[in-house]
């Protein structure tokens, strides 16, 4: 029996360029004769026609899977919209400007036959943007720093996972979910390899500044307390920076009466400090508002409209007409 692979692909302004993507999925996997796929495409509240098109790529195909937001959630939403709708042993998600490879799939699924439970794409030299690419290292830092992820390991928007990983992530109800988040708290039998970074055709990524502050504070909030331990302890030394200053203001007064007290040095350790007690309190305040926030249930995501849900392979599934 063939296993079936799950594409996910969340779908923002690519009205011009998913029908590409999904064309390079199918000749692709047509040379794989040990897997059937099926294919979720995820429009996320796009502005253009790329839910049209997305209607348009399900017109008569059971293994295409239309899936539209109500609103933009989010790349790491859409993808939770996703998973809820693969049938596969094996998810894979790329992006939907055909900057991700779908041709080279086979090293991701390679991985995983290896033993892997999630393998993600590695990048030799990125074609995104200067700004894009500055996002991706702030990102790369904070979840290496925040959620332990291994030094050596790259992550991406190219990855393929198993299913028991899937099944994991889709446990998660909260509001703000965080993907990279999700797979290091599941599993660490990860790897990586590498594939080639092709340039933008159509557009630009629609990452803004907002966004991406948006990302990593949902990494961090969600799946990490250590800005709060860091925030004590930085608290900590700030206090005994000052007791120590104040030490020493006393000391040079005793040595030297004749020296005035520095004003400027003293408005200069309280505006220092206050500055780190409106840090502390805005960190333990953005906490609080998520908490907040899940106790409302807020959702995730929001569906109005789902084609052919069922999903699956027609292939895959008379092979397992036949197994029965």
């Amino acid at each position: 029996m063939k296993k079936l692979v799950s594409f996910v692909i969340p779908c923002y302004r690519s009205a011009q360029t998913i029908g590409k993507v999904v064309d390079e999925i199918d000749a692709t996997m047509k040379g794989m004769d040990a897997y059937d796929y099926e294919i979720v495409l995820v429009n996320d509240g796009s502005p253009d026609a790329t839910y049209d098109v997305i209607r348009g790529l399900c017109a008569g195909r059971k293994d295409i899977c239309g899936v539209n937001l109500a609103k933009n959630f989010g790349q790491h939403a859409a993808l939770m919209a996703g998973f809820g709708y693969v049938h596969g042993d094996v998810a894979v998600c790329l992006d939907d400007d055909g900057q991700t490879p779908a041709d080279e799939v086979g090293k991701l699924l390679a991985g995983i036959e290896e033993g892997f439970d999630v393998v993600y794409a590695r990048y030799t030299h990125k074609r995104h943007s200067g700004f894009r690419n500055f996002g991706s290292r702030i990102n790369e830092l904070m979840t290496r720093v925040m959620l332990g992820k291994p030094k050596e390991l790259y992550v991406s928007s190219y990855f393929a996972v198993r299913r028991f990983v899937v099944e994991e992530m889709l446990r998660y109800k909260n509001p703000y979910p965080y993907v990279i988040g999700l797979v290091l708290r599941t599993t660490k039998n990860i790897t990586n390899v590498d594939v080639t970074h092709r340039e933008r055709e159509n557009g630009v990524s629609g990452y803004t500044v907002g966004k991406l502050l948006g990302l990593w504070f949902n990494g961090f909030t969600a799946f990490s307390i250590k800005p709060l331990r860091i925030a004590t302890v930085v608290g900590f030394m700030s206090a005994c920076a000052g007791f120590l200053y104040g030490v020493y203001t006393v000391i040079k007064k005793f040595v030297n009466p004749d020296v005035p007290v520095g004003f400027s040095a003293m408005m200069a350790m309280l505006v220092f400090i206050g500055g780190m007690i409106m840090i502390m309190l805005g960190m333990i305040g953005e906490y609080i508002g998520r908490i907040y926030i899940s106790l409302n249930s807020s959702p995730q995501y929001v569906i109005s409209e789902c084609i052919n849900a069922g999903g699956g392979s027609a292939a895959a599934d008379e092979e397992r007409t036949k197994e029965i």
